[in-house]
């Protein structure tokens, strides 16, 4: 059983994981005479969604994300107007823009989406899925939220910023059969962010490496919306695979992990780990797996993010097949230990899984046969219900019937292991919260038990779904 591996896989199984995406961050500009003061701080947005059945994506322009103060004055909290997937973050928190904004007290957040938004769903049938794609119309493109707790913007302290919780359950419009019918009416839970939060922690930040510095410990990094950040590494820095800064070049694509550092805006990186050397990843969740027992030759991926953006025959939101050739290197994130080749090879790939894959970007010319030379299992946030009659609190174990886009890749019940070191968020505070059929969050990695076959689901965070 999974609760007897080695320290190396408890530990993974007991650290927490970020709970959401951070979409975008302050900038110094100014709206409708905002903020007078000319001193700023850094400030950022975190953001996260809830999921509903077959929901794969939806896209929206993010034109705007302003603070607004007691006095009606606004300042912009995100540089440019990127297009954001709202469904691609579920559970887990990124990195898009840093700057500063002017300091002081804000008490609402306006946010403003652009009107030519798209709905991605999965179709299911006999054969492997598909994905289908359509425009969505939006009930309003503006929602103002009154914060509880203000968010306050100050000099001397780490950067502060926004929680924007975006709800695709309660947005998604279903007419009286429960079918799709287009409409989102935008839903919004917004909450402040202060120094010593989990949120204002970066757990996936993937980007292409621009530039290296190994005298000064640090490298410049290019995110998907062209966002440049320094990141600065120490001797505590966890390198997955053994490497050094002195690996990377500007064919590397990098996740790292870690804190804003409130002096200078660079990213304290706790871990680094080189996804690819050939300037080539792509990642998202696994569709279809061929054959669907015994070693795979072969798996769809449901693309949810890809560096390059352009380039290469793969597209953002679609389905790319991915082919083994037995070549491959198979890694668990945050494992660096031999025992993650007996947890996650060709044989334990399964639907529902979030993989990311590397390689040289020639090998992606063609969606239908992607050669790769990495296939690395991610975290990520599956939403369900706890099944009645099965909490332990005396082995930390529950099962869980996930539902959303991920329930219907995974129809059957999943073992959740929670260690004592587990964080709890959005009304849970510890374990004996759980209770039998309540709305629950897990963040984590989904794996085939190598003992019983049966799917297993290692826990870093635990919210409670309302």
């Amino acid at each position: 059983m999974f609760h007897a591996l080695d320290g190396k896989l408890r530990k993974f199984a007991l650290v927490p994981l970020g709970a959401a995406a951070l979409l975008a961050a302050g900038c110094s500009s100014n709206l409708n005479g905002a903020a007078s003061s000319a001193v700023t701080a850094p400030a950022f947005v975190v953001g996260t969604d809830a999921p509903m059945a077959a929901v794969t994506s939806f896209q929206a322009q993010l034109v705007s994300v302003d603070a607004i103060d007691a006095s009606g004055n606004a300042v912009s909290l995100i540089s440019g107007s990127p297009t954001v997937d709202f469904a691609r973050y579920n559970g887990l928190q990124t990195l898009l823009d840093m700057n500063n904004v002017p300091v002081g007290t804000y008490t609402s957040v306006k946010v403003t989406l652009g009107s030519n938004a798209t709905l991605g769903y999965l179709v299911t049938g006999s054969g492997a899925p598909t994905i289908k794609t359509e425009a969505a119309t939006l009930t309003t493109n503006t929602v103002t939220v009154t914060l509880a707790k203000p968010l306050v913007i100050a000099k001397a302290s780490a950067p502060a910023g926004l929680r924007v919780d975006f709800n695709l359950g309660k947005s998604i419009q279903v007419d009286s059969s429960g079918n799709i019918t287009g409409t989102v009416n935008p839903t919004f839970k917004i909450s402040a962010v202060g120094e010593g939060d989990s949120d204002a922690h970066i757990d996936e930040y993937t980007a292409s490496v621009m530039s290296v510095d190994a005298a000064a410990q640090t490298f410049v990094v290019a995110g998907p919306h062209g966002e440049q950040f320094t990141i600065k590494v120490n001797a505590q820095t966890e390198w997955d695979g053994n490497a050094t800064i002195s690996a990377l070049t500007t064919n590397s694509i990098v996740q790292v992990s870690g804190h804003l550092d409130p002096a200078d805006q660079t990213l304290d990186a706790g871990e680094v780990d080189i996804i690819s050397q050939h300037g080539f990843f792509a990642s998202g969740q696994v569709t279809y797996v061929t054959p669907a027992t015994g070693t795979a030759t072969s798996f769809d991926l449901y693309v949810r993010s890809l560096e390059p953006a352009s380039g290469t025959g793969i597209t953002l939101g679609q389905i790319a097949t991915v082919d083994l050739s037995g070549s491959e290197k198979f890694e668990v994130f945050r494992m660096h230990n031999d025992i993650t080749q007996f947890l996650f090879n060709a044989s334990a790939i399964v639907p529902g899984q979030s993989i990311a894959v590397g390689g040289p970007a020639t090998g992606a010319a063609n969606a239908s046969a992607v050669s790769v030379t990495r296939v690395s299992l991610r975290p990520w946030g599956f939403n369900g219900t706890v099944v009645a009659n099965s909490v332990n609190s005396s082995q930390g174990t529950f099962q869980m019937q996930i539902n959303g886009f991920a329930g219907v890749l995974v129809p059957q019940t999943v073992t959740v292991y929670i260690g004592s070191d587990a964080e709890y968020r959005d009304g849970f505070s510890d374990f004996s919260e759980i209770s039998a059929n309540a709305n629950i969050r897990v963040v984590g990695l989904l794996l085939r038990d190598p003992t019983s076959g049966n799917l297993v689901l290692l826990a870093r965070y635990v919210d409670q779904m309302n």
